[in-house]
């Protein structure tokens, strides 16, 4: 029955592909980057060398988008300090994960980075010839049943590391029965997160899984983000600032709502950041139609005189500056939460000292968010108005502000080590 599923999923992605490729143009309007490298995402690479690069030992590490590149990080760093001779290939499905990579690792002449191509036997098995990686490496969620069997066939072992499944993406994975099962059985090491994750990926019939932890604990905040943050600090002088991180369609117009209707502290400044660059002009006209005053980030000098900023809301319209957001706020609320999106990663934040908000829906985090809110590094929120009124609590109250916020960074100290026992499991298959 597998093989019937198989050859359903090839013939679907074939059948589907002019559309794909007529959504990537689409969104290239927004996103100019998504019409840039086709040939990749199609499997074509130009001439593959005879000597030099290609020869030294190629690492493969795939992380789709901003939030697993950026979890990727310490993974990286590792690995190229623990295997001189390497390279890693870095991988995308995102221009927003490729602009991040690039941005991370520039000053690494051993990171070279490509789009991963559609999941296609042929694709995939262009893609494996041309860059012959010893090992392919899946961050967090991503499984690709052509490729994870494309490897199977080339001998290259697949590892999934920070490795994640909700119950409800298991319920999906499910759905289709002996594809994923197949694609599961196909996957060498699973490293996960958590024990639940750990469970739930076995079910679906991965054979070696262990729990590692979550790799994002490992993510050291770059110098240079601590001194953008403090530069913007300076722009807010002493107003009392809510960063609203990672937001999604639907949130904004919710928490500029509650923000209007909010008693909160004088001089209050809302620091909204979405999710997804495409949206920021967006949020920029929501927050206009409301009379609020805004100013983004993308308008604000680098350099100069810190004159102090006037506006009710900061639109963080930048990438790559998630951790000069944290370090530039007093308290944090993480987005995708307030509706039932499955909510983002919180362990930044902790990271960072700051105390934490969260809304209901957090399965995608579960694990990690639950631990927070029981260290008391994080809170619970009903809806956007709770939100707003935890958020001036906080504001106002230094000492709740300060413990908060000690726990938080207590609950991300005692979680690091996760990629080193990643690395070690790696090992075995890499030398």
């Amino acid at each position: 029955m597998h093989f019937f599923y198989a050859l359903l999923y090839s013939i679907l992605w074939w059948l589907a592909l002019p559309l794909v490729l007529g959504r990537l143009w689409w969104r290239g309007r927004k996103e100019p980057g998504y019409r840039l490298h086709l040939g990749e995402r199609l499997g074509f690479y130009g001439r593959r060398p005879r000597h030099g690069a290609s020869a030294r030992l190629t690492i493969m590490v795939h992380a789709v988008s901003v939030g697993e590149t950026r979890a990727a990080e310490p993974l990286v760093e590792m690995l190229l300090a623990r295997w001189p001779d390497c390279r890693i290939l870095l991988t995308h499905m995102t221009p927003t994960g490729r602009a991040t990579g690039e941005a991370l690792f520039k000053k690494h002449g051993r990171v070279i980075q490509s789009y991963l191509p559609y999941d296609t036997g042929f694709m995939v098995g262009r893609f494996l010839h041309h860059y012959t990686p010893k090992i392919c490496i899946l961050m967090e969620t991503e499984v690709w049943p052509n490729l994870i069997a494309a490897c199977g066939a080339y001998g290259i072992p697949v590892a999934l590391v920070n490795a994640r499944l909700s119950e409800r993406s298991l319920e999906r994975g499910r759905r289709f029965g002996g594809l994923m099962m197949e694609a599961a059985r196909g996957i060498t090491l699973a490293a996960a997160q958590t024990e639940a994750d750990a469970a739930r990926i076995r079910s679906l019939g991965a054979p070696d899984v262990a729990v590692t932890g979550s790799i994002k604990f490992d993510v050291v905040p770059p110098q240079a983000a601590l001194q953008t943050g403090a530069m913007l600090r300076a722009r807010f002088a002493a107003r009392p600032v809510l960063l609203c991180a990672s937001t999604r369609e639907g949130e904004e117009a919710l928490i500029l709502d509650a923000f209007l209707r909010t008693a909160r502290p004088q001089g209050m400044l809302l620091l909204l950041v979405p999710r997804h660059p495409q949206r920021f002009d967006d949020v920029a006209r929501l927050v206009e139609e409301r009379g609020l005053r805004l100013a983004r980030r993308s308008s604000l000098p680098d350099r100069g005189e810190a004159a102090q900023l006037e506006a009710d809301v900061l639109l963080g319209d930048s990438m790559g500056e998630m951790f000069a957001y944290y370090a530039a706020c007093d308290c944090a609320y993480i987005g995708g939460s307030l509706l039932p999106l499955g909510g983002q990663n919180l362990i930044e934040a902790c990271a960072l000292g700051k105390p934490v908000l969260v809304g209901q829906h957090t399965f995608n985090f579960l694990q990690a968010t639950e631990e927070a809110v029981a260290a008391g590094g994080a809170l619970r929120v009903t809806d956007a108005d709770a939100l707003l009124r935890e958020a001036a609590d906080l504001l106002q109250d230094d000492a709740r502000r300060a413990a908060m916020g000690a726990r938080a960074l207590s609950f991300a100290g005692k979680h690091r080590g996760a990629t080193a026992r990643t690395v070690e499991l790696l090992q075995r298959f890499i030398d």
